[in-house]
């Protein structure tokens, strides 16, 4: 086995750069968590133009210490493809850095049609993401689930003990499953000769409510927890049933799994 004292200083530095790569990672999220918990695409949508940062920081009510902190954080995610740097000409003919929005952050307005803010709150909630914290204690567990340890409960009897939690979560889920009707826009022939589908673990039904208005005939079956459907009511081409799918699902044409 080669020791590092005989490796190239070269060699050192560049697995340096993989070990401060992975190390500093989690900036990216937290930056994003930043730019949610602070509704900058919101802003930056609701002044109609790009914004400046003394714009951006007077309309956050910034204290004067901590703009240069903003203008770092502004810059990193412009870095990352969440805004795009631009030049505005003011009245005095000077022109200022803006940040205006990318495709990326036009997917965290909130009440647009494709939003993934909700999804992206839910992923980088400290209660549920700390989870991953304990990755190691985990691999050592025989029987412990990963949210078992974090939590000291499942995730589900976690929700269910938790409603707001639970609602925070089918939100979360909601907001991604939308963008499953672009997948079904030009694809809908993936649903021929079907008459009926069970969407295994579907939450609230976001999924099930889109493939049924694309498809009115369509027989679609919401199966999940007891408590997580419990309070939803279905149509006639749609229904909510509770149960595990490690027990049994109902029986259908086909299965749908959503990812979680």
């Amino acid at each position: 086995m080669e020791l590092l004292s005989e490796c190239k200083a070269s060699e050192i530095f560049e697995g340096q750069v993989v070990v401060y790569k992975h190390l500093y990672a989690y900036l990216d999220s937290m930056c994003l968590k930043w730019c949610l918990d602070l509704n900058i695409a919101d802003i930056i949508h609701n002044h109609g133009q790009p914004i400046t940062l003394h714009h951006l920081a007077s309309t956050l009510q910034v204290p004067p210490s901590k703009i240069n902190g903003v203008r770092r954080f502004m810059r990193h995610l412009a870095h990352n493809g969440f805004f795009h740097i631009t030049r505005l000409l003011h009245d005095d003919n000077e022109e200022k850095e803006a940040y205006a929005l990318t495709i990326a952050s036009k997917l965290l307005l909130k009440g647009t049609q494709h939003c993934l803010a909700p999804m992206s709150n839910c992923v980088l909630d400290p209660t549920l993401s700390g989870a991953y914290h304990f990755l190691g204690k985990w691999t050592l567990e025989e029987n412990l689930t990963l949210f078992e340890i974090s939590l000291g409960t499942n995730l589900w009897d976690f929700f269910s003990k938790n409603p707001s939690y639970l609602s925070f979560f089918n939100e979360s889920m909601a907001s991604d499953s939308q963008m499953v009707k672009l997948a079904l826009k030009d694809h809908s022939a993936v649903f021929e000769g079907l008459e009926s589908i069970v969407d295994v673990g579907g939450g609230n039904g976001t999924v099930s409510k889109i493939i049924n208005d694309m498809f009115p005939k369509f027989n679609c079956i919401v199966f999940d927890l007891p408590h997580v459907v419990e309070n939803f009511t279905g149509s006639n081409n749609l229904s909510f049933v509770g149960g595990d799918m490690f027990i049994s699902i109902p029986r259908a044409h086909a299965i749908l799994t959503t990812r979680k």
